[in-house]
């Protein structure tokens, strides 16, 4: 026979349950903590290093045009460096050293009244090539994202 408990008798509460959940959010967050510490070394490494990598920077220009503009602007190190230059025949071609995380700048090649065929050209150490072309009386050839 089983033993029952006499009617009347209070029935005894059931054991107090452990709550899981808060143990659960508490691994979320130490682990959310310890991905954002490594993630943050990684990145402060790489920006380090970056911010002592020199670049060399190529820029070439050629065409027919007779009267041609050349801007552009380059990071270096921390400041944004911009330059102009009137030509007033072609090709022409510079270089530049920088140094720092933002190496890259804008190039960009304007053709004046007279008008005639332009392109402009960047070339970066590591490979990356950027080039357009333009023709006609103010036309604009952009080199960018280098």
């Amino acid at each position: 026979m089983s033993e029952q408990a006499p009617p009347g008798d209070p029935v005894p509460p059931p054991p107090p349950r452990r709550r899981m959940w808060p143990w659960v959010l508490l691994m979320i967050a130490v682990l959310l903590a310890l991905a954002a510490g490594a993630t943050w070394a990684v990145l402060s490494d790489v920006i380090r290093s970056e911010g002592s990598r020199t670049v060399h920077i190529r820029y070439e220009v050629t065409g027919t045009a007779q009267d041609v503009v050349l801007t552009y602007s380059t990071w270096r190190g921390e400041e944004l460096s911009t330059g102009r230059l009137a030509l007033r025949s072609l090709p022409w071609a510079g270089e530049l050293d920088t140094k720092g995380f933002m190496s890259g700048g804008s190039f960009v090649v304007s053709v004046g009244r007279a008008g005639g065929d332009v392109s402009c050209a960047v070339t970066v150490d590591d490979g990356t090539r950027r080039t357009d072309s333009a023709s006609g009386a103010f036309a604009t050839a952009t080199c960018d994202g280098y």
